[in-house]
């Protein structure tokens, strides 16, 4: 695994992303420089960059980058992978909505517990922009998202880049 640094215009500024033989594996809102080696396959950055870059500038609605899924497993892959496939560009679904439909809670009985547990699961989403976890909202607004309130900037502005939300007076993005 390597990693490599992706310019963006997000509020949380670089995305960092780590890449293996298998595709992506990892991508942070925040620094890990240090951690682990940078990539050296120019051919790799070249996909990475240029993709998330086209995405972020309102060019491309898939980023069509193969993932990595090692780093989840079990009933968080599946609910990863229920977001990956059933939920397109522009479109979002509630936490609550993605448990239903991904089946790992059908035994679950206390109200709200799968939502929450789905809510969980997002926020520990190792491929976050690939498997686009900013379009998991809450029931009655927009939801949490990791790294606070730069997290919820950076939902917000990914949900407006996508059409869901109005373009507010500092939106900075695509036109």
């Amino acid at each position: 695994m390597s990693w490599l640094t992706v310019e963006t215009p997000l509020p949380s500024g670089a995305l960092h992303v780590a890449v293996t033989a298998q595709g992506v594996a990892a991508i942070g809102y925040h620094g890990r420089e240090g951690e682990l080696p940078h990539c050296t396959d120019e051919s790799k950055i070249a996909a990475v960059t240029g993709r998330i870059g086209e995405y972020l500038a309102g060019r491309r609605r898939e980023l069509d980058l193969p993932i990595d899924w090692s780093l989840s497993s079990g009933p968080h892959r599946v609910v990863l992978q229920t977001l990956f496939h059933q939920v397109p560009y522009g479109r979002t679904v509630t936490y609550g909505e993605l448990a239903a439909r991904s089946g790992v809670f059908a035994d679950v009985e206390e109200p709200g517990l799968a939502a929450r547990t789905v809510g969980q699961m997002m926020a520990a989403n190792p491929v976050a922009l690939l498997v686009p976890c900013h379009r998991v909202v809450a029931a009655d607004g927009i939801g949490g998202f990791g790294g606070g309130r730069v997290g919820i900037e950076v939902k917000r502005w990914l949900l407006t880049l996508e059409g869901v939300l109005e373009p507010t007076l500092d939106w900075n993005g695509p036109l």
